[in-house]
């Protein structure tokens, strides 16, 4: 553990393949583990649970690639999970815990009830059984070689209803060789200042080792391993981007992120911290989930800005509504301009598109009220950066002509004979001192309409080749019930080097749609070096 700032007087321990894999709707193969594992090893995570060998196919096929070279960790060391012997059964002849000996990680974290009810219902043992199952596991893998922490499963509810049951627990564990004793939040139900109470209370009892493992039921874990560690805890169990069962276990970015930046532990190799976000994101796209926009620290909306009030400040000086430099952690500050934003919203947001805006009082206090005007219809600029960029360079007359000049479109449905429905387009338009006339087939409306206006303007803007529709949302604003509801598009476009979102507002969804993707179209023509 030298390689890392802290070495082993504290360790941040990562349960993403374990435990966070129990989250409803991920399902990591062993390829998905084996780059899960070397993201978290790259940012300098201590431990890495890889998974319970013997138990899930997967996961022994993991251990064994891991142990084959395939897995070549810089910094963590890898953990392999499992259980304490079975009660009546001879630790050297319990095939689990065998298993975990043959998967050759050099941690072992064993799982052990702690609770007296868990005990004698669940194991259908005495407490007494239970102490020589934990004894001996523990014993027989550290005589192997193994390092083991103890997972005291339903700790803090085990020792609030038979406090001497779950200290018996620890020490069990202990006296066989266990390193960490790690207390486990095991159903969510705990709040920050009891649990710190406790976990001091256990440190000072017992003078042990103790780690804290939280899950989020009570959307507290992240707070909850904050204020063991506070009360003694030196070792941390968590998952990236609070994977897990339910409602989650502590967010690992969380975590890390308090304890470096607010308490002033360095607990992660020089540099790693400013990649949080990027590998918090990297792995959610091994997940398949999308990123929680709205996560501390790594989220793309946690360091955003909405309100006029706050601009006005962070004109004067970031600071005062941020709690931490976003670049820390390897997140941007964004400022959002909606009906909530004043001018230093969008003199704010015109730095971020490169347009100076002072003295330019007039054509700021027109793109406001232009802006409070549409917002006021429907549009909604704070995810359509492209468009308001487009609404304030035309304000300030920045603006060259567009492309292209609508004529008409028209747009209809066949219906075959066959059951296909297939959508037709046809548009006219003025591009480059010509007319031209363009007609094609889509899959829907929309489709059709992009592709007609493709079709008339490629010949004519060789940009336009290397533009794709990235994404596609559609929502009914409820101000306008029923089928008169107005429609709001937004359109997220790429060209393979950037991307862009533009929006349009209509009762009819087609213009609502065209609105938005000329929008997309004369961004790209703007910021093309390209002749139109």
């Amino acid at each position: 553990m030298s390689k890392l700032p802290l070495g082993d007087e504290f360790h941040v321990y990562d349960t993403t393949l374990r435990d966070g894999a129990q989250r409803e709707g991920i399902s990591y193969s062993v390829t998905d583990k084996l780059a899960v594992a070397r993201l978290l090893d790259g940012i300098g995570v201590g431990f890495i649970e890889g998974g319970w060998p013997g138990a899930l196919p997967k996961d022994t096929e993991f251990f064994a690639r891991a142990a084959a070279g395939d897995l070549n960790l810089k910094h963590a060391q890898l953990v392999a999970f499992g259980a304490t012997r079975k009660a009546g059964v001879k630790v050297t002849e319990d095939q689990q815990v065998r298993a975990l000996l043959d998967s050759q990680a050099p941690v072992i974290t064993l799982v052990a009830k702690s609770d007296l009810r868990h005990i004698e219902r669940a194991l259908r043992t005495d407490a007494a059984e239970n102490l020589n199952m934990v004894r001996d596991t523990v014993k027989f893998l550290v005589d192997e070689g193994r390092r083991v922490f103890l997972d005291a499963e339903h700790f803090f509810d085990g020792y609030a209803f038979s406090p001497d049951t779950a200290l018996r627990v620890l020490e069990s564990a202990v006296e066989g060789g266990a390193d960490v004793v790690v207390l486990c939040d095991t159903n969510g139900g705990q709040l920050p200042l009891g649990l710190a109470e406790t976990v001091a209370e256990v440190v000072s009892r017992t003078g042990f080792r103790v780690g804290i493992h939280c899950q989020d039921d009570t959307s507290c874990a992240v707070a909850n391993s904050v204020a063991a560690v506070q009360a003694g805890a030196t070792h941390v169990q968590c998952t990236a981007n609070g994977y897990g069962e339910r409602a989650g276990n502590a967010d690992l970015f969380g975590v890390v992120g308090n304890l470096v930046t607010k308490l002033g532990m360095n607990v992660l190799p020089t540099g790693a911290l400013a990649d949080l976000t990027r590998v918090s994101h990297a792995l959610a796209e091994i997940a398949n989930i999308a990123p929680d926009s709205h996560q501390a620290y790594v989220g793309s909306s946690a360091f955003a800005h909405k309100a006029g009030l706050h601009a006005s400040a962070i004109k004067v000086d970031p600071e005062l509504y941020n709690h931490i430099d976003p670049e820390i952690v390897g997140n941007d500050m964004r400022v959002l301009v909606t009906e909530m934003a004043g001018r230093a919203s969008l003199e704010l947001k015109g730095r971020e598109f490169g347009l100076d805006l002072t003295g330019r009082s007039d054509a700021v206090g027109s793109a406001l009220r232009r802006v409070k005007d549409l917002e006021a219809k429907g549009w909604s600029f704070e995810a359509a950066d492209a468009s308001l960029e487009l609404l304030l360079r035309t304000e300030l007359s920045e603006l060259d002509s567009a492309p292209f000049q609508l004529e008409s479109y028209r747009v209809v449905l066949d219906r075959r004979p066959d059951g296909e429905v297939v959508s037709e387009a046809t548009v006219k338009v003025h591009v480059a001192g010509e007319r031209v006339i363009a007609t094609a087939e889509g899959n829907g409306p929309v489709h059709a309409l992009d592709a007609a206006l493709r079709k008339a303007l490629l010949p004519h803007l060789s940009w336009l080749d290397s533009v794709e529709l990235a994404d596609y949302k559609v929502r009914i604003l409820t101000e306008h019930p029923g089928t008169d509801a107005v429609t709001r598009v937004l359109v997220e476009s790429t060209d393979g080097e950037r991307e862009w979102t533009t929006v349009g507002v209509h009762g009819n969804i087609v213009e609502a749609s065209w609105l938005a993707l000329c929008d997309a179209l004369v961004h790209k023509s703007m910021r093309s070096s390209q002749p139109v």
